[in-house]
This record gives C-alpha cells, structure tokens and sequence, in this order.
C-alpha cells in the first residue's frame, strides 16, 4: 500500500469566474479538488493533504488527514489577481519537506486555469528540479487548455525523463463537468489503476454520510456556518438607519407637552399667570387644535390675564348714591383702561409674560406676529379713544 503526502496548488486567478465550466471554473475546482482529497484519504488512512492558494501564494492547511478543514479553506478561496506558477510550485515544495512520515511519497497536484506567462524553459528548469527531489506532479489543465498545453507538457515531460510515468497531466477541455472528468484519469485512478473507490462521488460534498457520517456532519456544519454568516451581511446592510422613528417620538413628545402646558394653564389659571379670574371656556377641544392656535390661545388666555390682575387688585368700590361717587368709579375704569392700554403697548413686559408660559417659545413666529397684531389693535382703539370721529 503506497503512502503519500500529497499539496494541492488551486487556482484562484480572476480567470476562474468565467462561466466556461458549470456554474464556474471556481466552484468547478470545488468539486474536483474534494474528488481528490477523497481519493487520497481514502486510498490509505495514513496518507496527508495539504492546500495551496497560487494567485498570492499562501498555504493555507499543511499536511493534515482531516479533509473536513481542508474543504473549509477551500470554500473560503475567492478569485483574485493572477497566479505565479514557479512560486507556488516551490512554496508547495517546502510544504511536502515539513512531512510527517518521512518514508511518504511526494505529490504535487495543480490546477491550471488560467494562462501562464512564463517561458518554457523556466518551467523545464523546475521542472528537473523537482525530478531531483523526487517530487511527482499532476497537473490539471482546464480553462486555457489552448495556451497552456504545451507548455504543461514540456514541463511534465521533464519531470518523467525518458521512462517515467509517475506524473500525469490531465487536459480537460470546455463542456464536461471537471470532477467527472477526473474520475477515470491517473489523478484519481492512481498509478497502477487501482484507486480507491469513489462510488460516493454523487452524495453532497462527495461524502456518502452511511460510510463516513462524522465527515459529512462537519462538511454540512461548515457549509451552515459560512451561509448564516453571509445572511447575517446581508442582513446588517438592510437595517435601517435609526433616527426616523426617533424624530417622530420626539415630535409627538413635544406635542404631549405643549398640550399639557395648554391643559394646565386652563384648569389651573392661577399657576400659568399672576392673577386669573377669567377662567377657560368648557368644551375648548385642544385635540382639534392646529399648534399655532393652541399657541395664540396660550398667549390670548395670559394677555387676558396679565390685563386684568391690575382690576382684581383693586378693592371693589363702596355703593354710594351721590354723583361725586359715581364719576370716580367712571374715573377708576377709564385709568384701568389707559393702563391695559399701556401694558398692551410695552413689548418687554409682553416677551416676560410669555417667558413665563411652559412649552412657549417667544421667539417663535407664531408669537411674535400674535405679539405684533395685539399692540396694533391695543394702539388703534387708543387712537379711536383719543380722536373720536367728528360728527356732521
């Protein structure tokens, strides 16, 4: 029974979201790349996989048997830039020397879907390198089969020398699906035709979960985590931004107050003004009130107030029969009305009255055009008073 370690080089070059290879070449490479670890592990429980991403070389799953974190990696590897193949051969090189069994054979497989633009002796330089070392190499070439092929072959072929079969490459041209493509070549197969069986290739993740039910809980567990973490994305996009629903509280907050204030100042007059003694009408519907009549209310109720306190601390006058009392009790009045006058007139003692008022603003329009038109209508019945029209 062969023992081997075995690295995994995939592509992962922009190149790899065309649509040539069903659904794409990405998730195509998926499926075969999981067709070949299965195939290792299987063919002997001892043998090790590791995976190599080749645009931005990086391992990323040193030799392990555990093929559950290797398709994790895997279907985390998304397209980007361009692969540099000498590199990643090479990096993958030093990844098979830090094995565990030092009596395993060494294998390099890479996929190629992308094409490589590098001259063909440099990958026959490498390529006898690798033959030094005893490295095997199985390339998959898919994609760019047009423009790679030569070159892929002048670099296996160097591998093998004149009698050596032990690496292959395995040209898969547009139309069939690659892992089905893989399933009777060498790569799979092996090198004496007698690789392990892969009748499980159909169930999910190629895992037949009869014969291996742990592996296949953790791939499907795997596969869960990285769907529920892209709906939770997805999900944290489409929250709304909050501030709308507090703008509206915050507005029917203040609503609530200017109404209470309103309330407050019409059954309790005594605490909104000085002196009250003209209470609010019943059946005054505040609800049914735009806010600037409410407002203009609140001031009128205060204006009616505030002139009237000056009367109610006046004592009431004595009931005489004379004339002479009679004329001062005329007299007191026409004062009380020169004096709302005044008051009427004063803008400072006006803005300190309504400073007064909860949930009033006094600098706000509504007031200060309620304001104006007071004085203008205390000022024209002040000069009606003054200036009597003449009779003819």
């Amino acid at each position: 029974m062969v023992l081997e370690s075995t690295i995994i080089c995939v592509d992962n070059s922009d190149f790899m979201r065309n649509g040539d290879f069903v659904p794409t070449r990405m998730q195509a490479q998926q499926d075969a790349v999981n067709l070949v670890c299965m195939s290792k592990t299987r063919s002997n429980p001892e043998n090790n996989v590791g995976l190599l991403k080749m645009a931005q070389t990086e391992v990323l799953v040193t030799l392990t048997s555990d093929v559950g974190r290797i398709l994790a990696k895997l279907h985390q590897v998304q397209p980007s830039g361009e692969i540099n193949f000498i590199t990643a051969v090479r990096v993958a090189h030093l990844a098979l020397k830090h094995r565990q069994g030092r009596n395993h054979k060494l294998r390099l497989v890479v996929f190629v879907g992308s094409p490589i633009e590098l001259d063909e002796k440099e990958l026959v330089k490498v390529a006898k390198r690798l033959k030094k070392e005893k490295v095997n190499v199985d390339v998959v070439n898919f994609g760019e089969e047009g423009f790679n092929t030569d070159k892929l072959t002048a670099f296996v072929n160097a591998i093998n020398g004149k009698d050596g079969t032990s690496s292959h490459l395995v040209t898969v041209p547009p139309g069939p699906m690659l892992s089905d493509a893989l399933l009777s070549s060498p790569v799979i197969v092996g090198e004496d035709g007698a690789g392990a069986n892969m009748s499980s290739a159909g169930f999910e993740f190629g895992v037949d979960p009869n014969e291996d039910p742990e592996l296949a809980l953790a791939l499907r567990v795997s596969m869960e985590e990285q769907r529920a973490r892209q709906e939770r994305e997805i999900r944290d996009t489409k929250t709304a931004a909050p501030g709308e629903s507090g703008a509206v509280s915050a507005a029917s907050a203040e609503e609530e107050q200017l109404e209470r204030a309103l309330d407050t100042a019409s059954a309790n007059p005594a605490e909104s003004a000085p002196v009250s003694v003209n209470p609010t009408p019943s059946g005054l519907d505040f609800a049914s009130m735009s806010e600037d009549e409410q407002i203009a209310y609140a001031m009128r109720l205060s204006m009616e107030n505030t002139g009237v306190s000056t009367e109610d601390n006046t004592p009431a006058p004595m009931e005489v029969d004379d004339t002479s009392g009679a004329s001062a009790q005329s007299s007191d009045q026409k004062q009380g009305d020169e004096d709302y006058s005044e008051v009427m007139n004063d803008p400072d003692f006006l803005q300190n009255v309504l400073q007064n008022l909860p949930g009033v603003d006094p600098n706000s329009e509504v007031i200060q055009s309620a304001m104006s038109s007071l004085t203008k209508d205390a000022k024209k019945k002040d000069d009606d008073k003054n200036n009597p029209p003449s009779s003819k």
